[in-house]
């Protein structure tokens, strides 16, 4: 039971990065991170 239950978080996880991958996640990440890096420091 254990390591079906393993096995199934693991393929739950690796779905959802695909679908965060496909749906062009990692982009905006990184806009928001940038945008609060520049406000941190006071430029943006």
């Amino acid at each position: 039971m254990n390591k079906i239950a393993r096995t199934l978080i693991l393929i739950t996880g690796l779905v959802f990065i695909v679908l965060g991958i496909w749906h062009d996640e990692p982009a905006d990440i990184m806009n928001k991170a940038v945008t609060v890096c520049l406000e941190c420091i006071g430029i943006g």
